[in-house]
């Protein structure tokens, strides 16, 4: 079979946007064995743990999580370019259309963004990124099946509450400085 001269081109063409394509999935993979990453899987059943009083509702919720990856990057003294150019390149990851956001929260010198993939009554993943420019950044990605926005939020007031079980958690901040 004779390729001719334009579907050559097509096929590289298409080889090469699609080495391109810049997904979260593979940030996250990169990172898993840097040693300057601090990385964690959890499944979500461990957020529920062996004791706890939770609502059928936020019951109902933790089905629909599935799991959590955390990636972060704690500044140390002599990394701050680094720091600066793996932040800006998760941030352009994370600015490209499929990452739909949710709401951005500011608070002293840490911010943090809440984004999405998936319909908005059927999200798929959801995402917080959050830094400080003076201890680093982590990236929470909560995989699930037919999350909604609504549940999530209740969920995280939950966390905040202490309703969850984050011991796991416990020491992947560790290496931050304060």
């Amino acid at each position: 079979m004779k390729l001719t001269p334009i579907i050559i081109v097509f096929m590289a063409a298409l080889s090469l946007g699609s080495c391109q394509e810049k997904s979260l999935q593979k940030y996250l993979v990169q990172k898993q064995d840097d040693p300057k990453f601090i990385t964690l899987d959890v499944p979500a059943s461990l957020l529920k743990g062996k004791n706890n009083s939770f609502t059928q509702e936020q019951l109902e919720i933790l089905e629909t999580v599935k799991k959590v990856n955390v990636v972060a990057y704690p500044i140390k003294e002599d990394n701050m370019l680094e720091y600066e150019k793996e932040k800006e390149q998760l941030q352009s990851v994370l600015d490209q259309p499929k990452y739909k956001e949710l709401t951005r929260i500011k608070s002293n010198d840490v911010s943090a963004t809440l984004k999405y993939t998936g319909d908005e009554d059927a999200i798929d993943e959801v995402i917080i990124f959050a830094s400080d420019n003076s201890r680093g950044f982590a990236i929470f990605r909560l995989l699930g099946e037919n999350m909604r926005p609504d549940q999530m939020l209740l969920l995280m007031k939950a966390a905040e509450k202490d309703e969850l079980n984050l011991s796991q958690f416990n020491g992947l901040f560790k290496d931050f400085k304060d």
